[in-house]
C-alpha cells in the first residue's frame, strides 16, 4: 500500500475548467480527489505546486529514442534511459517505435520490450510497441533505411502479429500492394493502423481509411500533398487528412512544423484530433552534434543543430531531437493555443487515439495518477507516473 500525497497550491488542469488554488490528492497510484483550496488529508505527504499548473502527464505516441539511446539498440537498459529521460521533461506515457528494419531486429525489439517492460519503474511508463515500417513507400522514406523497406507480406506480418501482444499501433503506406489488406487485419487485432511515409492520393487514403486505417503519422513529413497529372491536381494524403475525420499527429518542435502550418492543423483539426508527438531520437536530451539515427549497430549518422537532426549532407530532416515539454511550449507561445487546449493535445487526445483514455489522459477521479507540475514557460518541476514521483526539481 503507498501512502497518501496531497499536491497543493497549483492550478489543475482539468478536461472541463482550471481550478486556482486547487488540490489533488493521490493514494496507491490513482487519483482520489479533486478540491478547490488546501484540504485536510491525513497522513498524507504534502508537495507544494508553488503556484504552478498541475497538468495531466504528457503522452508521446510516437518516440524512438532520448537520453544518447534508441529503442532499436536491443538493450534493456536503452528502453530504461528513454523512459527515464523523457520523463524528466513531463512524458508520464510513452509508445517506444521501431524504425524500418530486417524483421529478426523487429523480433528482437519486441522482446526487449517486454523485459524492460518489467522492469520500468523510474521512468515513462510504456503503453505497446509501435512499428514504423518496414511497408513504406520509397519516395517518401525521409530517413528510413532503403534497404529494408518492402510491401506487405501476409506470411511476414502474421508472424510478428503472433509473435507477440505488445503491438498497439503500426505504420504504412495504404497505397501499397496488400496494404489495405494489412489495414483490415490490424483493426481484426485491435491494433491501430496509421498511414505514414506515403505517396497516397485522396482516393487510395478513403480506401484506407474505410479499412482500418484511422491516424496520419507525423502530418506534413513522408507524405504526399496536392499532386498534379496530366495537368489535373489530386489531393494527397496532408490534404485527404484534413477532409477525412482522422486524427492526425504532429511534431510540434517548431522546426519539422512552422508557426503557419502548427496554426493550420489546429485551426482545420482542432484539440480533440491532434495528438503531439516529439518523434525523438537519441540526440533528444543530449547537446548538439554528431549523432545516429536507429541501432547504433547500422543506424545513420546525423549531424544535430538549430533543434533538429540533419542528414550529413544537410539536404533533409533525420529526425527530432523534441522533448515534450519544447511541443506544448511551442503550441502555446509559437501557435497562440491557449494552455489547457495545448494540454488537451499532450495527454487526453492521444489517450483516446491509443485507447487508454479510460485509464489515462486527464485529471479525474479515478484515473491513473500521472501528473506533472511545471510553470508558465512550461518548465517541468516534478512528474509523477502511476502515484511515483520519477522526477523533481
Amino acid at each position: 500500500m503507498m501512502k497518501k500525497i496531497k499536491i497543493t497550491n497549483g492550478t489543475i488542469i482539468t478536461p472541463f475548467r482550471q481550478i486556482t488554488d486547487g488540490t489533488v490528492v493521490v493514494e496507491n497510484n490513482k487519483i482520489i480527489g479533486i478540491h478547490k483550496g488546501n484540504v485536510e488529508v491525513p497522513d498524507a505527504e504534502e508537495i507544494d505546486a508553488r503556484g504552478q499548473y498541475i497538468s495531466p502527464g504528457f503522452i508521446d505516441i510516437h518516440i524512438h529514442g532520448g537520453g544518447g539511446s534508441d529503442f532499436m539498440d536491443g538493450t534493456v537498459e536503452a528502453f530504461l534511459n528513454i523512459a527515464e529521460t523523457h520523463a524528466r521533461y513531463g512524458t508520464t506515457s510513452m509508445v517506444p517505435t521501431t524504425l524500418t528494419a530486417e524483421k529478426p531486429d523487429l523480433l528482437n525489439t519486441l522482446d526487449v520490450y517486454e523485459q524492460a517492460k518489467q522492469k520500468n519503474s523510474n521512468g515513462a511508463s510504456f503503453l505497446g510497441i509501435h512499428l514504423e515500417g518496414p511497408y513504406f513507400a520509397l519516395s517518401q522514406r525521409g530517413a528510413q533505411d532503403p534497404r529494408y523497406i518492402r510491401n506487405p507480406d501476409p506470411a511476414e506480418y502474421e508472424e510478428i502479429l503472433a509473435y507477440s501482444d505488445s503491438i498497439v499501433r503500426w505504420s504504412a503506406a495504404p497505397e501499397l500492394e496488400g496494404a489495405i489488406a494489412f489495414g483490415q487485419r490490424l483493426k481484426q487485432k485491435g491494433i491501430l493502423a496509421a498511414v505514414a511515409h506515403t505517396d497516397a492520393l485522396y482516393d487510395e487514403v478513403l480506401e484506407a481509411y474505410d479499412n482500418g486505417y484511422s491516424l496520419a503519422t507525423h502530418l506534413y513529413s513522408a507524405m504526399s500533398g496536392v499532386t498534379r497529372k496530366n495537368a489535373f491536381r489530386y489531393a494527397g494524403t496532408i490534404e485527404s487528412a484534413f477532409l477525412l475525420d482522422m486524427d492526425v499527429e504532429i511534431i510540434a518542435d517548431g522546426v519539422h512544423l512552422p508557426e503557419a502550418l502548427l496554426k493550420l492543423i489546429y485551426k482545420i483539426k482542432g484539440a480533440d484530433k491532434t495528438a503531439l508527438i516529439t518523434d525523438a531520437m537519441r540526440a533528444a536530451g543530449m547537446p548538439p552534434g554528431e549523432s545516429i539515427l536507429g541501432s547504433l549497430k547500422d543506424g545513420l549518422r546525423v549531424i544535430v543543430e538549430d533543434g533538429v537532426a540533419k542528414l550529413p549532407d544537410l539536404t533533409a530532416f533525420a529526425g527530432s531531437v523534441a522533448t515534450f515539454d519544447r511541443l506544448v511550449r511551442n503550441m502555446v507561445y509559437v501557435a497562440g493555443v491557449n494552455l489547457p487546449e495545448a494540454v488537451r493535445m499532450a495527454s487526453t487526445t492521444p489517450a483516446r487515439i491509443m485507447g487508454v483514455d479510460d485509464k489515462k489522459g486527464s485529471i479525474a477521479i479515478g484515473k491513473d495518477a500521472d501528473l506533472v507540475i511545471f510553470d508558465a514557460q512550461i518548465n517541468v518541476s516534478t512528474t509523477m507516473v502511476n502515484g511515483r514521483i520519477v522526477h523533481q526539481v
